[in-house]
């Protein structure tokens, strides 16, 4: 895991040695084990390292000797076969970041087919004088450009662009919107104005500083279907998939809670390992709050575990939530960034790579949004229809373009031949998942130098669970069957049928415990005066309810984000004084 970044001039000259160094010191945090450079023809490409595999030789840019060069940020998890098809190629490690290079070599600009695992890529072909990016298709690994009259700009996260001076910080209000509507932004749009992503699955092409071609590779990829059982299908596919994410030359543990797909992880990783497998799990204390430690507990004892608990205080919650919300430039303002900034935290001391369930609700039709959606009409209801700040009487204006992307993808959705159930998967897939859940993980565990692998978006077990029959997916109240079919036999002592509770973060308590001290200091913050009715939010902290604790958090959230990243104060202290600055 490492951050990426680099830049074409449009006048033929390559970026300056003090941008190329601005941009490397601003993505230290991703890559604390090294930096490299190469600059050629007009062209610079930075890199930091995070040494996860071949931590001697990985180091990059890598560099062909036809004079391509190589910066990326991932592991690609068929590395092994890849380089079996690549037997002429002069491989000069044993880094599997290295294969992206000689497989471009071999394909040209449709590279990324054929690879599996995670990456933001960027390569600079001298003999085409062409910049390429590439980002993996479920979007685990982020990517940002920039173009501007001097040139094209890229890297692992927009803070590097904006502290390298190649564009300034200025808002996005459309994305804005869909932040406060949805807890997260969508598509290519990010919450600053000129700087874009590269969407999941995109390749992008760039001559003379601007981009020429788009190519894009589908993360569900369809297969025929299998034959036999298809829990012993998951199983094959499961076990090979938990056993390409635990490549690695460093030590390597788990996120748990006691859920079914963190509880699934630890079940496969004990059956691989031939020593305890090192899990965390995230406790609240403080008040009477639901958490799943004991649960975690039990299924960590039945796996063999070395469980580790890390309680999570509000004074903590305080004192750590200006960090979080600036680790988070391209904000998501979702409770969970609180544990697992608060797990990472503590991990960073004794591993480099965590395992986390992310994307099991996504392939195998976990939520419950799927069962809503599939009632017969006029019963079913659409997912993403809930604005719960726009609900209050906060904002002076409200937006009515939020969901346009959603909408635009739903119909898009509708013309495939894919069933009801997969066309709601399908919008997760494309929206929730790379945008809020992906996007926490990588942005939490990056500020304390850790990787984050998720082995239900394995590529071909992610293509097996999105094409299965809906019946093997959903069976009345319960989503994610197969799943719970294979825990029921590998762990019971996981309760893979009990009811989906989700994950409970009292975000909301704490800031209703607080809601006088930070009525005025929330409400009279720049970005959220410029929106809000003043005395509408001083009286939403003052008198919190149940219904307005999601969207005084939402506020809060954008309060710090905007102090942080658009108005450029200091975030150091507490929440109380960062906000105080003005």
């Amino acid at each position: 895991m490492c951050g990426i970044a680099g830049g074409m001039g449009k006048d033929g000259r390559p970026p300056s040695p003090e941008i190329l160094g601005k941009l490397t010191d601003a993505l230290r945090r991703r890559g604390p084990d090294g930096d490299g450079q190469h600059v050629a023809d007009h062209v610079g490409l930075v890199h930091t390292r995070l040494a996860i595999i071949d931590l001697e030789h990985g180091n990059q840019p890598f560099v062909s000797s036809e004079g391509v060069a190589l910066v990326a940020n991932g592991e690609i998890y068929n590395d092994l076969e890849l380089r079996q098809g690549l037997t002429e190629s002069a491989f000069q490690t044993g880094s599997d970041n290295e294969s992206i290079l000689h497989l471009y070599l071999k394909r040209g600009f449709e590279f990324a087919e054929d690879l599996s695992g995670m990456y933001a890529a960027a390569l600079y072909d001298p003999r085409c004088q062409s910049l390429v990016l590439a980002r993996d298709p479920f979007g685990i690994k982020p990517l940002y450009t920039v173009e501007t009259d001097d040139g094209f700009w890229f890297a692992s996260e927009p803070q590097a662009l904006i502290a390298a001076g190649v564009v300034i910080a200025e808002e996005n209000e459309q994305a804005r919107d869909q932040l406060l509507a949805l807890q997260y932004t969508c598509g290519s749009e990010t919450a600053f104005r000129n700087i874009k992503r590269v969407e999941p699955g995109e390749t992008l092409v760039v001559r003379a500083g601007r981009i020429i071609n788009r190519l894009h590779v589908d993360p569900l990829l369809k297969h025929e279907p299998f034959d036999g059982c298809p829990v012993k299908n998951f199983d094959r596919l499961w076990m090979s998939a938990v056993n390409r994410h635990r490549r690695s030359d460093t030590p390597y543990g788990l996120f748990l809670s006691g859920g079914v797909d963190s509880a699934a992880v630890l079940a496969a990783m004990a059956k691989l390992e031939d020593r305890p497998v090192v899990a965390y799990t995230a406790s609240f204390v403080g008040g009477d709050f639901h958490h799943e430690l004991d649960q975690a507990r039990v299924v960590a004892k039945a796996a063999g575990a070395d469980h580790r608990a890390i309680e999570i205080t509000a004074a903590d919650f305080w004192a750590d939530l200006p960090e979080m919300v600036a680790c988070m430039d391209d904000p998501v303002a979702d409770y969970a960034i609180v544990p697992t900034f608060a797990l990472a935290k503590v991990a960073k001391e004794d591993v480099k790579v965590i395992l986390t369930g992310e994307g099991g609700d996504e392939i195998f039709a976990g939520y419950g949004r799927y069962r809503a959606g599939l009632r017969p009409w006029p019963f079913q209801k659409k997912p993403w229809l809930r604005n719960s700040l726009g609900k209050t009487n906060v904002l002076r204006c409200q937006s009515e373009n939020w969901r346009e992307d959603i909408d635009q993808s739903e119909r898009e959705f509708k013309k495939n031949d894919w069933s009801k159930l997969q066309a709601l998967q399908a919008l997760d897939i494309a929206y929730w998942l790379p945008n809020d859940l992906l996007m926490k993980v990588d942005r939490c565990l990056m500020a304390h130098g850790l990787e984050g692998r998720v082995p239900f978006l394995d590529r071909d077990l992610a293509a097996f669970g999105f094409n299965s029959a809906d019946g093997d997916k959903v069976k009345g109240r319960l989503g994610k069957q197969m799943v719970r079919h294979w825990l029921a036999k590998e762990m019971p002592e996981a309760q893979p049928y009990s009811k989906k509770r989700g994950f409970s973060v009292p975000v909301g308590y704490w800031i209703g415990q607080q809601g006088k001290a930070l009525a005025p200091l929330v409400s009279k913050q720049a970005g959220v005066a410029a929106i809000c009715n003043t005395e509408a939010v001083h009286q939403m902290f003052v008198n919190m309810t149940p219904a307005t604790e999601f969207p005084a958090w939402q506020l809060l959230f954008y309060a710090l984000w905007h102090q942080v990243h658009m108005t450029g104060l200091p975030r150091n202290g507490s929440v109380f004084e960062v906000l105080s600055q003005r």
